[in-house]
């Protein structure tokens, strides 16, 4: 709808220049004779008067060296198609920003998921150490009670085996603490590893299920684009009916050229109003109406998918969030009673009452609980963070941005 100008120039060499000569007056004048007429037809009657012309000039029509100046505009004034596509323009806009900024969720639920799996392997890290630990008392103790001759060596090589195991458990602990600090780094985009994550906080979860539905039929960017696809469609539908309706638009034009021709003016410069109405195109906007309302149905189709995918994400995620929940409070259970197991067995071991074999069980037990713990404990705040993503979370730790 904005105006259009354009300007044009151009220089032409001519093979031959043309000009005519032409009178710029005639003086009457009696011949002395009657002049007989050229048609004997002619109306009137003979007489001795003729026209004698006075004052010449030369008229250039053509010159061998042209050159040519135009500027045009145009300004739609009442163009109904416009109307639509303007309209389809702003839509696509939004369509376009609505994909940017599900990228940009897809990358914050991806950075926090990095996130947390960093905390967990820290958290691992933590409790080899306190593995470690145990391992090197229990080796002490077993050093103690060899020197006093109250076991056998064979218990002080299970405690140092033991304790090796617990070495390289923290080693290998360490590494994948570092490796994922290193993809975590990648993801936010810095080089060096001189930052440490901070304690997970919990991912809050709101265990109404009509209310996550509602929310990711509100907020889910998919589910907004399929209904700005359905305007868009409706939109082009809106278009090839306004076809039917004329367009107005105004010009106007300025045009210089070396020659004057037969006004004599080098410039001259006209302006108008123009109407255009199709009416009749062969059919073509009858077949495009039907083409623009399969497209309305297959837009709709397409949101009631997307509205159906979103509500059954939803249901989904929340039953795996549930049973990744439990499977973490049964992980710490059973860690806290490996804890306790241990303790008894080390109190029992050195009353004499435990062997060193059910020591290293114990130990044994308390480290795969604690692998347990860490590995059920990530997959619950995963489960958390795809609840709050099916549901249409813009940020995974409910910040605002």
């Amino acid at each position: 709808y904005l105006p259009q100008v354009t300007a044009s120039g151009a220089y032409t060499y001519n093979e031959l220049e043309a000009s005519i000569r032409l009178p710029t007056g005639y003086d009457v004048q009696d011949s002395g004779a009657v002049i007989p007429p050229t048609d004997p037809n002619a109306p009137g009657t003979p007489t001795s008067y003729f026209l004698h012309p006075q004052g010449f000039i030369e008229a250039t029509i053509q010159e061998q060296h042209q050159l040519g100046a135009l500027v045009e505009a145009r300004q739609a004034l009442l163009v109904p198609e416009l109307w639509a596509v303007i309209r389809n323009a702003y839509r696509i806009e939004d369509s376009v920003q609505l994909g940017v900024e599900g990228a940009r969720r897809a990358i914050l639920f991806a950075t926090a998921q990095a996130y947390y799996g960093v905390a967990s392997l820290r958290t691992l890290v933590e409790a080899s150490e306190r593995l470690l630990e145990i391992a090197r008392r229990q080796e002490r103790d077993a050093q103690i009670r060899l020197r006093a001759g109250t076991i056998a060596k064979v218990g002080l090589v299970r405690a140092e085996i033991e304790r090796a195991r617990a070495e390289q458990d923290l080693r290998r602990a360490r590494n994948g603490y570092l490796s994922a600090k290193i993809a975590l780094g990648a993801l936010l985009d810095r080089d060096d590893l001189a930052f440490e994550v901070a304690e997970a906080p919990p991912v809050e979860v709101a265990e109404d299920l009509p209310a996550l539905e509602e929310r990711a039929l509100r907020d889910r960017t998919d589910v907004k684009a399929a209904k700005v696809a359905v305007e868009i469609a409706g939109g082009e539908r809106a278009r090839v009916v306004a076809r039917y309706l004329p367009s107005v638009a105004a010009f106007g034009r300025y045009q210089w050229a070396n020659v004057g021709g037969f006004t004599g003016e080098n410039d001259q410069w006209a302006a108008g109003v123009g109407v255009q109405w199709n009416v009749f195109d062969g059919g073509l906007r009858e077949a495009q109406l039907r083409s623009a309302g399969a497209k309305i149905a297959e837009a709709e189709a397409a949101l009631a998918s997307a509205r159906r995918a979103a509500v059954t994400e939803v249901r989904k995620s929340v039953l795996d969030w549930q049973s990744a929940r439990a499977n973490a409070e049964k992980a710490r259970e059973q860690r806290d009673l490996a804890a306790e197991n241990l303790r008894l067995v080390d109190v029992s071991y050195k009353a004499g009452a435990a062997t060193a074999l059910e020591q290293a069980d114990a130990t044994t037990v308390l480290r795969n609980a604690e692998i347990a713990l860490q590995g059920e404990s990530l997959q619950a705040r995963i489960a958390g963070l795809r609840v709050l993503q099916a549901a249409g979370a813009s940020d995974p730790l409910g910040k605002k941005r």
